[in-house]
């Protein structure tokens, strides 16, 4: 399926327009439905995103916030999504929000999981909106090339849910949605930024193995079309 570049002068500017974008979609979903559900990426790139967000106007009682992959850490470590998300995007307005996180403090990584899905499962499905980002490599998600569960995680027959990744370079074992989860979210949106995130977009585009750059699932793949929002 085709996807769509937006694109935007400045890191800002891309910033305030996913915000509007965004929340324009929240609410629609709120009119429609009565509620509103949001996956979002961690890493650095969001964090003006998130501030941005954070103060539009909207039904934020009402718009449930989870994550779309996050490390196996506790979430007042330094690597922790949920704390970049606490910190950038749960406050001013938006701090009326639900947020469901994926890390759930358990024995192992496989545990925190089962209890991850068992807690998202009352999102609707498709999400409103689902972001994703991009590494270097061409991962997205959790979805690493090398990723001991990644044929399991881009496979469209995966249940619904959440599973954990490990792979050389990773770090902490991972806690990812599957690529089920995401892809048909009604809003699905890719944000890069730097020149570089913008030549592995283009490499991705060419014929090639999910495997080794698993972004193309969504390129190729996913059932609503991808929004790719980047700045340089």
């Amino acid at each position: 399926m085709a996807a769509t570049m937006h694109a935007f002068a400045s890191g800002a500017e891309l910033a305030a327009g996913l915000a509007d974008k965004v929340a324009e979609a929240l609410s629609a979903a709120i009119a429609a439905r009565g509620s509103a559900s949001i996956a979002v990426s961690g890493g650095s790139t969001p964090k003006a995103f998130f501030q941005e967000l954070s103060s539009r106007v909207l039904d934020w009682d009402k718009v449930t916030i989870t994550l779309v992959d996050e490390r196996f850490v506790p979430p007042d470590n330094p690597r922790s999504n949920h704390l970049l998300v606490n910190a950038n995007l749960l406050k001013d307005k938006a701090a009326a929000a639900q947020f469901l996180p994926l890390y759930q403090p358990a024995a192992d990584a496989k545990k925190s999981a089962v209890i991850a899905t068992r807690e998202t499962r009352g999102i609707d499905d498709p999400f409103d909106i689902a972001i994703v980002g991009m590494g270097g490599d061409g991962h997205t998600a959790s979805f690493f090339p090398g990723g001991n569960n990644l044929k399991l995680a881009l496979d469209p027959n995966t249940p619904r849910g959440i599973i954990t990744m490990e792979a050389d370079g990773a770090g902490e074992p991972r806690l990812t949605f599957t690529f089920s989860s995401l892809q048909d979210a009604r809003l699905l949106v890719l944000h890069i930024e730097g020149e570089s995130k913008k030549e592995v977009l283009a490499k991705a585009e060419q014929p090639g193995d999910e495997m080794e750059m698993p972004i193309r699932a969504f390129l190729r793949r996913a059932a609503s079309p991808l929004q790719i929002y980047w700045a340089p």
